[in-house]
């Protein structure tokens, strides 16, 4: 299964506007996306699974991308904390401005519970 990690960096790396929440991730969705292209120099698979996703960016296409991303990080332990560490930064430094929210899940967690400007009684059992 594909993470969202992978998914935002191939997105962004195929030239589509990719939504995410904050300045802080879509600079680090830029900076992964740069670190990435220069991985998958020299690689065929990578190289072909690029230029096929930038020409024309496809859900598939981009899935693909997305496939090869996460079987660099794999190939290179290394890499793939480094990476995961300056996506959960970004994603730690993120910060509602205005009436938003943000809200940082890393893991697995059986249920989440998230409240903004409760006025009365809450009950969670």
């Amino acid at each position: 299964m594909t993470d969202p990690m992978t998914v935002a960096i191939a997105t962004a790396m195929a030239g589509k506007a990719v939504e995410v929440a904050g300045e802080p991730v879509r600079a680090a969705v830029a900076e992964l996306s740069r670190r990435v292209r220069e991985r998958l120099r020299g690689s065929p698979s990578g190289d072909e699974a690029l230029e096929r996703a930038t020409g024309d960016p496809t859900p598939e296409r981009v899935a693909t991308l997305a496939s090869a991303i996460e079987h660099l990080m794999a190939d290179d332990p290394g890499f793939g904390a480094e990476a995961r560490n300056l996506w959960n930064q970004a994603q730690t430094n993120a910060a509602a401005t205005g009436d938003g929210v943000v809200n940082v899940l890393n893991g697995q967690a059986g249920r989440v519970v998230q409240f903004r400007d409760v006025h009365g009684d809450v009950n969670i059992g």
